[in-house]
């Protein structure tokens, strides 16, 4: 049994031990481990395309772009999340095990997600300080919702006829064609 099937609280050292030995992801939050859920094709695709596009965007900018696979260290109860992307561009961020000063968060929205991204993710993570903007990209429709900084966090849904995906903390514009290439809706 797993130490979330059981609500044990392990501390952040021993979080940080037991998810290098790990065989699959887990978060932590609060102090309790939660297995995640594996993800589906159209989900990898999605955030493949993102991935491309921003990592072309920032490159000899001094921001770093970070897939699923990194840990993201939040200020507040314990609590270590996989996004699915993530740019930092804070000198700050040098530990080889989690980011800990985004600028920009990413997650795209699944069917076993999408009520934690948009309501327990959107609160821890609108509490970090470098954040700027905050994505939701649907995988399940072509639906994306932007929350930023300088506009009080209020949620922005693109209209269903917008062309692309305006990302103004990296001054990047993704075509949503691009972002939704290969993906049956």
């Amino acid at each position: 049994m797993s130490a979330a099937e059981k609500y044990e609280i392990v501390t952040e050292a021993e979080y940080l031990v037991l998810e290098e030995a790990a065989a699959e992801r887990h978060e932590l939050v609060g102090g309790v481990m939660y297995a995640m859920a594996g993800e589906t094709t159209t989900h990898n695709e999605i955030a493949q395309s993102l991935l491309a596009a921003i990592r072309a965007q920032v490159r000899g900018r001094g921001c770093r772009p970070f897939f699923n696979g990194v840990k993201l260290r939040l200020p507040v109860a314990t609590t270590f999340y996989y996004p699915d992307l993530m740019v930092t561009c804070d000198p700050r961020d040098t530990d080889e095990r989690f980011i800990q000063h985004p600028r920009l968060i990413i997650e795209v929205l699944s069917e076993s997600t999408q009520a934690t991204d948009r309501r327990e993710k959107l609160f821890a993570y609108l509490q970090i300080p470098a954040l700027e903007e905050y994505v939701l990209v649907s995988s399940l429709a072509r639906e994306v919702v932007v929350h930023r900084r300088a506009e009080g966090w209020e949620p922005r849904p693109l209209p269903p006829d917008a062309a692309e995906l305006h990302l103004a903390t990296l001054d990047l514009r993704v075509p949503l064609d691009r972002i939704y290439e290969g993906v049956a809706l």
